[in-house]
């Protein structure tokens, strides 16, 4: 109970943080009532590279088509989908999978929540051939990310990904905030770390980037963002302060483009945070084939409707 009550009170604190905007750079639509439909494909893939040799374990799992509903300046926020079972590729096996996201893009700050349980991965080499199989590996991940915008007068991170107001404008804002991370990896052989098929692995830090819309004109915008960290961790949180504490490197880019007119929107986003469950380097500062990285994000489709209710 008490982590479904902190989930909840991170999910909608962005919410109570008034903000004051400069009209001539943010301007809010009319409606506040949308809704959406969508094409989206969550993904959680693991690379690891050993002896200078790197494996890139794929899911495979077809796209989802949903449909939102959303209430401007609210905290409802509901979406469902449904998955595309017939765009999966039988040929790179089967994976069951429960991942939930949530990026939540507030006035001040935004947030990331990540629940993600995978089984069944591929691997394929780069013309997509020689595909081998691994129905054993098992990946878990349970993540919360957080990050204070400093332009919030002037830069929408609204605009460039709920697209339920325009960015009037060009405009960025400098980032910063941090993260938590729990992860779990386990297989019968097809991983092994340290002469283990297991790995374990609990990590916080902090990070810091820039992020920018393009205005191109009064309906077409880009934008992008970059957030980079360092983070530390061991194999559980208990051994914290008795064993070696641990140095990763954090990524997160975000990038996103549509189309906005008063009644309808059209969107494309792209998200894909990297972290690394062990990284380690050589005394020349390269890496000595011992690192484990776990990308997971979504990309996805949207189409926006408004209504006047």
């Amino acid at each position: 109970m008490k982590l479904y009550l902190s989930l909840l009170l991170i999910f909608v604190s962005p919410f109570f943080c008034a903000a004051q905007i400069d009209t001539t750079y943010i301007k809010p639509f009319e409606n506040k009532f949308s809704v959406s439909s969508y094409l989206a494909l969550k993904f959680l893939s693991l690379e690891q590279e050993t002896n200078g040799e790197t494996k890139k374990f794929m899911p495979n799992t077809p796209m989802s088509l949903g449909l939102g509903v959303t209430v401007n300046n609210t905290i409802i926020n509901f979406s469902y989908g449904y998955g595309l079972g017939f765009m999966r590729d039988d040929k790179k096996g089967r994976t069951k999978a429960f991942d939930f996201q949530l990026h939540n893009y507030g006035r001040k700050f935004t947030v990331d929540l990540f629940i993600q349980k995978y089984r069944g991965f591929y691997t394929a080499d780069n013309s997509n051939k020689n595909i081998q199989l691994y129905p054993d590996l098992k990946i878990q991940q349970y993540g919360a990310f957080g990050q204070y915008i400093f332009n919030n007068k002037k830069f929408s991170y609204k605009a460039a990904f709920n697209q339920n107001e325009r960015q009037l404008k060009s405009a960025g804002s400098w980032l910063l905030g941090g993260g938590v991370y729990f992860t779990k990896i386990d297989s019968d052989s097809s991983f092994v770390h340290k002469s283990k098929n297991s790995l374990r692995n609990f990590q916080f830090g902090v990070s810091g980037g820039y992020a920018y819309t393009w205005a191109i004109s009064k309906r077409w915008f880009t934008s992008g963002s970059i957030t980079a960290g360092v983070n530390f961790g061991t194999e559980r949180i208990n051994d914290f302060g008795k064993k070696k504490i641990e140095i990763y490197p954090t990524f997160f880019p975000r990038i996103s483009g549509g189309y906005n007119k008063e009644k309808w929107s059209l969107g494309l986003s792209y998200i894909n945070n990297l972290i690394f469950s062990s990284f380690s380097q050589d005394s020349d500062g390269t890496n000595n084939g011992n690192s484990t990285g776990l990308a997971s994000g979504n990309f996805q489709i949207a189409y926006i409707w408004r209504l006047g209710i």
